[in-house]
Order: C-alpha cells, then structure tokens, then sequence
C-alpha cells in the first residue's frame, strides 16, 4: 500500500468519525428535545449563561447537525470525487463545535465532562495536521 493511500485512508476515518459523532449526538438532542433542553438549563442555570441557555442549546444542536452533514458530504466527496475541501470544512466546524461544548462545560464547572471532550478535540487537530500534508 503507497503511502498517499494510508494518508487518504486516515484522512476520510477521521472525517467519518466525526460525522458519526456530530450526527449522533446532533440528532439525538432533535429526538430528545425538551429532555436535553432541560438537562442544559439545569447545568447553566448558575452559571452567567443561565438566561440563555435555551439559545445556546438551539445553537449547539444546529452546529452539531451541520458539522455532522458536512462531514457526512465531505467523507462521500472523498470517496467519489476525490476532492477534500467539504471534508476540510467539517474539521473546521467540528473544532468549532468543541470548543463550543468544551467552553460549555468548563463554565459549568464540569471538569470531568470537559476533559472528555480533549480526545475528540486532538483528532480534529490530528485530522487537520493531515489535511495540511
């Protein structure tokens, strides 16, 4: 196997990985709207972003489902075009998103939760290091 196949190969896992994550947990917060939506408010509800939690929900659920479509388009234009710019814009997006959910959970003083989100952050940045090759 050459090596431009291994590049392409990492690039468009890390692509569909994070279509799978933003589609699942974008879509996950539409089915369950008004369970997460409560979860949110009850996690802001003594922090400074109280009052607007209910838009911060709205504009994460709507990051999510964008990043996970793009990625979900860019992975398929990888495969079929042989063009990687979507592809490229979903890792931006996804590091836009995580940063927001990170941002999130530090300002609601969930250290735990907020460490969880560093993994998936260091595959965008490894994913957008390979995009720069």
């Amino acid at each position: 196997m050459e090596n431009f196949e291994i590049l392409f190969y990492a690039k468009l896992s890390i692509v569909v990985f994070m279509a799978v994550l933003f589609l699942q947990s974008g879509l996950d917060k539409i089915f369950d709207f008004n369970g997460n939506k409560a979860y949110i408010k009850s996690v802001f509800e003594k922090t400074v972003l109280g009052s607007f939690s209910g838009l911060l929900f709205l504009s994460i659920t709507v990051l999510e489902v964008a990043t996970g479509i793009v990625a979900l388009i860019g992975g398929l234009q990888m495969c079929f075009n042989q063009k990687e710019d979507l592809a490229l814009m979903a890792l931006f997006l996804s590091s836009a998103s995580l940063l927001s959910l990170f941002a999130g959970q530090r300002i609601a003083k969930d250290y735990g939760g907020a460490s969880g989100i560093v993994p998936y952050f260091i595959v965008v940045v490894l994913g957008l290091y390979l995009f720069s090759l």
